[in-house]
C-alpha cells in the first residue's frame, strides 16, 4: 500500500487460499497483459482464459509466457474442457495441458450434461496431473438447480479432488448464482455456506453490486472470480472499505459515532 490507514481489513498474502481474485481474460493482447500486470499484479491470483478463447487467440504461447514470468497461474475456461469431452477427446485435452505447461484446469458441465459420477471421475483423473477447479451451475438461465443439489454436487467434487469449486455466473453475471437481473440468489448462497467452508468456494461475481454483496457477507478475503482486468483495482478498494459501497463496513463503532456515519 502507498500509505497507512487504520481500520483497513487485513488481506491474505499471496499465494492465497482465501481472498483470491480470479481474472477473466477474454482475449487480451500480449501488450494488454503486460499493462495489466504492471498496474495490478499484487491483486491477480489466477487468470482464466475465458470459455474457449484460447482456441482462437493469436500469440497464445507468448501471452502464457508473460503470465508465467510474473508467477501468475493461468487455466483454460471450462467450456474448452467441455468441447474436448463432448468430442471424446479427453486424452487430447490432458496432452494440451502438458503442451502449454499449465498447472491448473477447470472441469465444468455448464454447456453439456455430465452425470455427477462421470464429472467426478474427470476431476479425480485431472487432479493427479494439475490443480483442479470445478464449476457448479448451468449456463442456461431457465435451468434452476435447487440448493440441496448444489451442496451435493459441491461436496462430491471437493471429495473427488477439486481445490476450489466455482459458483457459476457466466461472464455477464446473470445465471447460476444470480437471477437474470444480476441480483444474488441470497438464499442459495447462504444455504451453501451452512455446509461448505467459505474458502473452498470461488464465487463468480463480475458485477460491482455482486462483489459488494459478497464482501459485506464474507469479508475482505472472500474468493471472487470473473473479474474484468479494468476492475482489479476497484475490487481491491471494495475489499478494503475504500469505495463508497463498503466505506462504512469495516469502520469501528466509535469512528462511526464520532463522524455520525450511518451503517
Amino acid at each position: 500500500m502507498n500509505f497507512t490507514l487504520s481500520q483497513v481489513p487485513e488481506r491474505s498474502v499471496q499465494p492465497r487460499e482465501s481472498g483470491i481474485t480470479m481474472v477473466m481474460d477474454k482475449g487480451l493482447s500480449v501488450r494488454q497483459v503486460e499493462d495489466m500486470i504492471s498496474s495490478a499484479a499484487p491483486y491477480i491470483d489466477i487468470v482464466k482464459l475465458g470459455w474457449a478463447t484460447s482456441f482462437v487467440s493469436p500469440n497464445l504461447e507468448e501471452k502464457l509466457a508473460v503470465y508465467k514470468s510474473a508467477n501468475i497461474p493461468v487455466y483454460f475456461g471450462g467450456t474448452l474442457f467441455e468441447a474436448f469431452v463432448v468430442r471424446n477427446q479427453f486424452d487430447d485435452y490432458r496432452k494440451l495441458l502438458d503442451k502449454y505447461d499449465l498447472a491448473y484446469a477447470e472441469v465444468s458441465d455448464g454447456s453439456i450434461e455430465l452425470p455427477m459420477e462421470k464429472k467426478c471421475e474427470f476431476i479425480h483423473t485431472l487432479s493427479k496431473q494439475v490443480t483442479v477447479l470445478s464449476e457448479v451451475g448451468s449456463k442456461d438461465e431457465n435451468k434452476i438447480i435447487p440448493p440441496y443439489k448444489w451442496i451435493e454436487l459441491i461436496k462430491s467434487e471437493l471429495e473427488a479432488g477439486a481445490w476450489k469449486v466455482i459458483g457459476e455466473a457466466r461472464e455477464s453475471g446473470n445465471v447460476g448464482l444470480f437471477r437474470a437481473s444480476g441480483e444474488v440468489r441470497q438464499g442459495l448462497v447462504e444455504e451453501i455456506l451452512t455446509q461448505i467452508p467459505f474458502d473452498r468456494m470461488l464465487w463468480e461475481a463480475p458485477q460491482k453490486s455482486q462483489q459488494v454483496w459478497f464482501v459485506k457477507l464474507l469479508g475482505a478475503n472472500v474468493n471472487l472470480g470473473n473479474i474484468a482486468p479494468n476492475e482489479l483495482i476497484p475490487l481491491e478498494t471494495i475489499r478494503l472499505g475504500l469505495r463508497g459501497d463498503t466505506f462504512n463496513h469495516f469502520l469501528n463503532a466509535k469512528t462511526k459515532q464520532k463522524w455520525k456515519i450511518d451503517k
